[in-house]
């Protein structure tokens, strides 16, 4: 048998945690996953909106350094890139995942 889709996953979860753990773990354990998850949204949101402000106002006192090191951290190849190359494709790459 074969556990290839999510749902699968969830119904095994779900059986060890009624085993081990009680029903009345399971409530618990979604909620405590709903807020990790709503904190991972807002950090992501909060870093996208930095992120987005750096390349709009380019005047706000941020180094070429904070570009290279943001895209490095986006997972973007900086070498041998401008400055204009790297905010394009950090740019282009926050566009794409909000879609």
């Amino acid at each position: 048998m074969a556990f290839d889709s999510l749902p699968d996953w969830i119904i095994i979860i779900a059986v060890i945690l009624i085993l081990f753990g009680g029903a009345k773990k399971i409530p618990e354990l979604a909620r405590n996953l709903g807020r990790a998850s709503g904190e991972y949204t807002r950090g992501k949101m909060e870093l996208e909106k930095e992120i987005r402000n750096a390349i709009n106002n380019p005047s706000a006192g941020k180094d070429q350094v904070d570009y290279i090191e943001s895209a490095k951290k986006m997972g973007i190849d900086t070498t041998g890139k401008t400055v204009d190359q790297v905010k394009q494709e950090m740019s282009s790459k926050l566009n794409l995942e909000n879609r």
